[in-house]
């Protein structure tokens, strides 16, 4: 009786009653970006930029080069870990694709034809061709990105994610072999830290902000630079850029099974050790956090163009204060690009829209 007096009702009334739910709804809350997460990405992002900038003052400075050694072996694994920590919903949903088309693959094309092109005004390779299978300098990260991602799903549902990525990036290190092509040996060598990120919750993240894992961090990170020192002349800190074989590093076979957990492990620690270290509040480069993209894929072309404008030829650009002032100009550069008013300018081939290319949704 009720369900018939429900489908006689007036459509005016029903519509009345409507209106009157969909106002005493309350609102959707708008999801709020986590300041820790921005802050670690913005810091990050700077000290890839510095890295970039120390490269050509390597040479002669063993407390220089034991510094680089440090940061590499962290800055890249903590961006890496963040986005495998915030790739933990992708499902291969056709909203999920398309994001992944719009901020990943439609920036690489962009900036790998960039790159090439300006890249042969800047080198002694004018005639380099244009090729989106051969990753060129930092697009290396979107092509990996693109990888990892589309294996999402995979890694969410084997029984050992970690143990298995881990032996993936062993047996790659075997593999001299494996090619340029979406520079495959850097994706599958840096695949253990996105699967880790996959792995973990926003506990794991809270455990490492307490004041004990702070406290913990000095030490832990004046012993690892030590380490660093002491290490340069003994072994190859290439092992931390995860692009070669052992083979390509004129290290017998064996060494890349066990390189490849021990580099993982002293990686992960100094990542804790950085987070640590991120403030969890709002500060004044909170805001650039979201713009980090934009810094990484601008940033080479100034680190680019500095070697071919000759900026690191003064001599005294290689003393302390030089190399301060470097730090400086890489830091304050990267702090530029990653403001909204860069992000906006090139949000069209950084994050594009590209609503005409997609099909809209059912309903």
């Amino acid at each position: 009786m009720s369900d018939t007096v429900s489908t006689a009702r007036p459509a005016a009334e029903e519509a009345r009653e409507s209106r009157s739910t969909e106002q005493a709804a309350p609102a959707r809350p708008v999801r709020q970006r986590d300041a820790f997460f921005d802050n670690a990405k913005y810091l990050a992002i700077v000290l890839v930029a510095v890295g970039h900038a120390w490269e050509p003052l390597r040479p002669g400075s063993r407390a220089l080069t034991a510094l680089y050694m440090l940061v590499y072996a962290f800055h890249m694994p903590a961006f890496i870990i963040i986005s495998g920590y915030f790739s933990r919903t992708f499902d291969g949903s056709p909203g999920r694709l398309k994001r992944l088309v719009t901020g990943v693959v439609v920036p690489y094309v962009v900036f790998e034809t960039a790159y090439t092109l300006f890249t042969r005004v800047t080198s002694e390779d004018p005639d380099r061709p244009i090729s989106l299978l051969d990753p060129l300098y930092l697009t290396w990260f979107l092509a990996a990105l693109f990888v990892w991602r589309l294996t999402t799903p995979i890694w969410r549902r084997v029984r050992w994610p970690l143990p298995l990525a881990l032996v993936v990036a062993m047996l790659a290190t075997l593999s001299p072999s494996i090619g340029n092509d979406l520079d495959l040996q850097r994706t599958l060598q840096f695949l253990p830290y996105f699967v880790f990120g996959l792995l973990l919750r926003p506990e794991h993240f809270r455990l490492v902000r307490r004041r004990e894992a702070r406290i913990l961090a000095v030490p832990l990170a004046g012993c690892a630079l030590g380490v660093a020192y002491w290490a340069l002349p003994r072994m190859n800190y290439a092992w931390f850029f995860h692009a070669d074989s052992a083979r390509g590093l004129a290290a017998p076979s064996w060494y890349g099974p066990v390189m490849t957990p021990a580099a993982f492990g002293c990686s992960v620690v100094l990542v804790a050790c950085f987070l640590a270290w991120v403030p969890g509040r709002r500060t004044w480069f909170t805001v650039l956090g979201a713009g980090t993209l934009s810094g990484y894929l601008l940033h080479g072309f100034l680190a680019q163009a500095a070697k071919y404008w000759g900026w690191y030829e003064p001599a005294w650009v290689r003393e302390p204060v030089g190399v301060v002032v470097v730090t400086a100009v890489a830091a304050a550069v990267m702090t530029a690009l990653c403001t909204p008013t860069v992000r906006r300018l090139f949000r069209c081939v950084t994050e594009p829209g590209m609503e005409w290319a997609f099909r809209r949704a059912a309903g």
